[in-house]
């Protein structure tokens, strides 16, 4: 009998189908056959789980680096397999036994068995993120099931066949299984042959009609033909092919970091069964904004570990798909579970603008704000967006010579800077604040019993993670709480902060631009000023904005903008369109938090690989592209209906707002914004 082999599943299955005709049963092998791995070389598996391990004693007070566990499991199993040598032909080592005694050298025997499942569990998770069936074959088992075929996995490996199972049962092969069988329970290995008569003799299977399909031309190949069991091997080039190029990327990664993104978004890749024709957004959602997005929340948690938060607060409409990347990939990239609680919390600029004059007033800074976008025109503006009555306040603005549609931005015709002069010294007058401060006061009240019902106020130290900019939403949010004795510290963790206007940090009080900030020059991290409402449209939570906080006889309500208008439905359009886009990034954060666990690295190791995924989507994208992601509607409920003039308009332009005519046919148009935006960053 001939041990055939096949460059290709096709091929091979095709010649298998014709065999199984005549055959009872069917035995795979399991790894590199009925599932092929992601990374080049499962023994990288090991390392996360290395460091899980020296996480959890660092936590009990002992000195293990993760690298002293791993040479101290290397050790453990080998000698396991010299001593199964001894008496076996295969040196086959069982994880649960080599892997208990690494665990007691490190902690003793206290616990040992509720340690070992967690580390179990961790490592087969760690597996099962790897691994990926190969379709052909879950197709070609699906048939032999129906055709009443007997159906077995051997595997010849240190995991036993209770933890295969949970992974054939993971990945959605266990219904077409009889039995896993691994050479972990009884030493007897594919490797020497002796595996073969054992499962014959224990499953009462006759040779003659007993087909085998593994990788391995010797324990898959011939062995079992030496036992009078026909085999088909897999030889698959391409499959060799990809791991080549995952293992150059992997090896290449130690010294340049630049290889660290490309070693990631390799093993992101999906794979087999996974590859199937995607909407373009999806796509766009999982190979660019994924990553990005993953390792900004990733820093996060690693920046809350640090400091010893207990509880991260997830802002505005943007913090919904935030804290969802969150549940995505810290199961894997934080399996100690020393993470803090999180929580979405309903605010927005408009809601907490009102709230945050109830104690200060109306400050200058607040009202400098107000008339940053280049819509708002006068006090009526400043109302809109606070929440104030413009009749009751007239009067005051009369006592200074204004009037509700006196033009107070430069951006608009009429404006003359004494107007503006004045307005600043109605903003000292103590009467025109006591106004404001009494007619925001229920909004702030409500604000403050929504923030006790969520346990903000139970905390000392809360994170507050928003996409940025300028920080006006933590601006608002803590001069909204600032009267409180037990207001905690806020800890501010921006996506991108541009700080146009300065922000009042304190150690109290403070925000961070993780993946971009102003305060550190970074050319490349700027480019994300390219499209602000594309990541806020990208990562826009399904609900209607937060208009702000009623108080009830019962206690507070959240008022929201309605969906029926206008305005309403042009939203639900946007997060209709932008769905695929969205599914891509929390599919893509599931695959980032396994890829950057097994790789163990964080943002700014990939940081260089981010520099020239930002550059080159943002500041040279195609025009396809932009086409593909520009916004369609974007609500800034901040922006008034105001005209400006039409040197403000002109000065607003920007490469992602061009047409596609001019993207296509204006060969110089991507080099022109970017030499303008250098020049801007280096004026700033």
């Amino acid at each position: 009998m001939k041990v055939r082999k096949f460059h290709t599943l096709s091929t091979l299955i095709n010649a298998g189908k014709k065999i199984a005709e005549e055959c009872d049963t069917v035995s795979f092998d399991l790894f590199d056959t009925l599932f092929i791995r992601r990374i080049h070389d499962p023994d990288l598996v090991k390392l996360p789980v290395a460091r899980f391990i020296a996480n959890l004693a660092s936590e009990g007070g002992l000195n293990w680096s993760w690298n002293r566990v791993q040479r101290l499991r290397d050790t453990i199993e080998k000698e396991h397999r010299r001593e199964t040598g001894k008496r076996f032909e295969d040196h086959e080592a069982c994880y649960p036994k080599f892997m208990q005694e690494t665990l007691e050298v490190i902690f003793g025997k206290t616990g040992r068995e509720e340690l070992l499942q967690r580390v179990t569990d961790y490592e087969l998770a760690m597996e099962t993120s790897m691994l990926v069936p190969r379709q052909e074959f879950v197709y070609w088992l699906e048939e032999l099931k129906n055709q009443g075929k007997r159906i077995f996995i051997i595997s010849d490996i240190y995991l036993p066949a209770t933890h295969l199972e949970r992974l054939v049962e993971n990945l959605g092969l266990k219904e077409y299984v009889e039995a896993v069988i691994s050479s972990a329970d009884t030493f007897l290995a594919k490797a020497s042959g002796k595996a073969y008569p054992l499962i014959q003799e224990k499953y009462n299977l006759d040779t003659s009609s007993w087909l085998h399909v593994g990788d391995n031309p010797i324990s898959d190949g011939v062995r079992p033909v030496e036992f009078g069991i026909q085999s088909l091997i897999i030889h698959d080039s391409e499959e060799k092919r990809r791991k080549a190029i995952i293992k150059r990327q992997v090896n290449y990664s130690d010294g340049r970091p630049f290889w660290r993104g490309r070693a990631l978004q390799q093993l992101m890749m999906p794979l087999e069964k996974e590859n199937i024709p995607r909407d373009p957004l999806y796509v766009e959602g999982y190979n660019f904004f994924a990553p990005l997005i993953s390792a900004f929340v990733q820093q996060i948690a690693e920046r809350c570990r640090r400091l010893d938060i207990q509880k991260v607060f997830f802002l505005s409409r943007e913090g919904w798909t935030f804290k969802q990347a969150w549940e995505e990939i810290t199961p894997l990239l934080f399996p100690d579970g020393n993470l803090p609680d999180i929580e979405y919390l309903y605010v927005s600029r408009m809601a907490l603008a009102g709230s945050s004059c109830a104690y200060r007033g109306l400050t200058k800074t607040n009202a400098d704000i107000a008339f940053l976008p280049t819509g708002n025109r006068d006090f009526r503006d400043v109302c809109r967006i606070f929440g104030l009555d413009a009749e009751k306040l007239t009067p005051y603005l009369q006592s200074n010579k204004l009037a509700l549609d006196t033009t107070l931005s430069h951006h608009h015709e009429g404006f003359i800077p004494e107007n503006r002069l004045r307005f600043n010294e109605l903003l000292e007058d103590d009467s025109f604040q006591d106004a404001i401060k009494a007619q925001v006061r229920e909004a702030n009240d409500a604000l403050n019993l929504y923030l006790d019902d969520v346990g903000f106020f139970d905390q000392r130290d809360v994170a507050l993670v928003d996409i940025g900019w300028l920080g006006t939403i933590q601006r608002f949010f803590h001069e909204a709480i600032e009267h409180r004795e037990d207001k905690p510290r806020c800890h501010g963790f921006l996506f991108a902060a541009t700080r146009g206007i300065p922000y009042p940090a304190t150690p109290d009080n403070y925000v961070e631009g993780l993946v971009y900030d102003r305060n550190r020059f970074d050319l490349a991290g700027s480019t994300i000023l390219y499209a602000r409402d594309l990541f806020e449209e990208a990562c826009r939570a399904p609900h209607p904005t937060l208009n702000g906080y009623r108080l009830t006889e019962k206690g507070f309500d959240l008022d929201f903008r309605r969906d029926d208008d206008e305005v309403g439905q042009a939203e639900q359009e946007q997060d209709k369109y932008y769905k695929p886009l969205q599914k891509g990034i929390l599919d893509g954060a599931k695959r980032y938090g396994a890829a950057s666990a097994l790789l163990g690295y964080s943002f700014h190791d990939y940081k260089p690989w981010f520099n020239y995924l930002m550059t080159s989507k943002l500041a040279f994208p195609k025009a396809s592209e932009v086409t593909l992601l520009r916004h369609r509607h974007h609500l800034d409920d901040f922006h008034g209906s105001n005209k400006p003039v039409a040197k403000h308009v002109s000065t607003q332009s920007h490469l992602w707002d061009r047409s596609r005519f001019s993207l296509l046919f204006n060969p110089f148009i991507r080099k022109r914004f970017f030499l303008r935006h250098i020049k801007d960053r280096l004026n700033e």
